[in-house]
């Protein structure tokens, strides 16, 4: 597939602000375009790696603004709140765009089909799943966006081709001409509040991915939070074409789940194709909400439901999010390393039983908190890291506990304890509930690490 086509950028002044991922490929592409760039960043480290990949830096505060085409603005970076950053406020006071990556992919591909998916939780999966499907029927696909590759690094796919876009609330508000074929809302609740300026403005933010849509494109959205259905009645209100989505209750028009059974009633049939219970690595209903989005919003672009539905078993799953790692003598090893708090861990909790729970790393503030009720599917509880005695006392005697320090250790004393007590079903699951920079970068490392312990197991004579 030959590279984007940025063109229409030659000749032209861009601002580029924030030379991570996005913005250094932002800052590469334009000037590949021919076009003159003005980049930016604040930290010493992305300057020598800009520099490195041939793009010169300088700052921003003594810019003729009148003369920039637009700021092409990091998304990590505030432009509103909670104080812009003082370039985004220089350009605003010139009335200068202020863009996203996302915009210019836009740009230049005009002739694109393109699908958008936010949402607080589950966004990640559902695009990964949604771009798995696509990609299983032969469309030329790329995925990225706040996801994977940074989306100017993706290719031209033209006529015919489509973007499958993760987009962050972030993202939405750097755009300005994208209107997206088809437009996926999963849920809303309470994040990122500092950046919107409450939680009023982080729904607008997220109300934007159906910016700009005409009546033949498509608004998916679920109606299992208060916010969702109150956009969804306003979005309807306006005429506009939506498949709500549930996984709580009957969507009329569009999909739910009923049981375990997904119910597709888009063309007001109501009918059942498919058990989700089958589906070993897409386990429980936090993920039947993104399977259930994913299948509309491919029915929105086209696809055969056949199509779809022979496509989702072959779903391998997303790293790090409940990813099936291996099985072991009748054991699956499960990591869930994203799981960075208790909230995210209680989805993995409630999908296995009986659990040899891996928890720990760098407590957050409300540490379990609210993880009780699933207590009773934990056979036993593996601590790492620094939260090991803080959370040693408040599992108190609820499950037998065991202080490991380290991931080695805690994979070979969980999996030794499910063989030991020989239970069908039997899940060595890593689902810290803890944040991990006190012993990894990130939690990808961690998760890394959780995969090379168990293949360790597997390499034991």
């Amino acid at each position: 597939m030959s590279p984007l086509d940025l063109s229409f950028a030659a000749g032209r002044r861009y601002a580029v602000l924030g030379l991570a991922r996005s913005g250094l490929a932002a800052a590469r592409e334009l000037l590949r375009a021919g076009a003159e760039v003005l980049a930016w960043d604040d930290g010493e480290a992305a300057r020598r790696r800009a520099a490195a990949a041939g793009v010169v830096t300088a700052p921003l505060d003594a810019v003729d603004w009148s003369g920039v085409e637009a700021l092409v603005l990091s998304p990590g970076i505030p432009h509103s709140f909670p104080r812009p950053h003082p370039a985004a406020a220089a350009a605003r006071a010139a009335r200068r765009p202020i863009i996203g990556d996302i915009e210019l992919l836009a740009l230049a591909e005009r002739r694109s089909r393109f699908l958008g998916i936010t949402g607080t939780n589950g966004k990640s999966t559902t695009t990964a799943l949604a771009g798995h499907i696509l990609a299983s029927t032969g469309r030329r696909v790329a995925v990225g966006g706040n996801i994977g590759r940074a989306v100017l690094d993706l290719p031209a796919l033209g006529e015919g081709g489509i973007y499958v876009l993760e987009l962050s609330s972030y993202q939405l508000e750097l755009l300005a001409t994208l209107a997206l074929d088809v437009a996926v809302l999963l849920n809303i609740t309470p994040d990122h509040l500092e950046r919107h300026g409450g939680f009023a403005g982080y729904v607008a933010a997220k109300r934007l991915v159906f910016s700009r849509q005409s009546p033949r494109q498509l608004a998916v959205i679920g109606l299992d939070d208060e916010a969702c259905r109150g956009l969804a009645a306003e979005l309807e209100a306006e005429g506009r074409r939506v498949w709500p989505i549930s996984v709580e209750a009957t969507a009329k028009g569009g999909v739910w789940i009923d049981g375990s059974w997904l119910v597709d009633d888009t063309e007001g049939r109501n009918e059942r194709p498919l058990d989700l219970a089958t589906l070993d690595r897409l386990p429980g209903r936090h993920n039947w909400q993104n399977v259930a989005a994913a299948y509309a919003a491919c029915l929105g672009l086209g696809l055969a439901r056949q199509e779809i539905l022979s496509a989702l078993p072959r779903f391998p799953g997303l790293e790090h999010r409940q990813e099936l790692v291996a099985e072991i003598d009748g054991v699956r090893f499960v990591n869930d390393s994203k799981a960075t708090n208790a909230e995210a861990a209680a989805k993995a909790l409630g999908c296995y039983r009986p659990i040899y729970w891996i928890l720990g790393g760098r407590a957050k503030e409300n540490g379990l908190a609210g993880l009780e009720p699933f207590y009773p599917a934990v056979a036993e509880a593996f601590l790492i890291g620094e939260a090991s005695e803080r959370f040693a006392r408040e599992l108190g005697g609820a499950l037998p506990t065991h202080r490991c320090g380290t991931m080695d250790r805690a994979v070979e004393a969980a999996f030794a304890a499910a063989r030991r007590d020989g239970r069908k079903g039997a899940v060595v699951l890593l689902s810290p509930a803890a944040a991990s920079f006190d012993q990894y970068n990130d939690f990808e490392e961690r998760g890394r690490d959780f995969r090379r312990c168990v293949e360790a197991l597997e390499r034991a004579p």
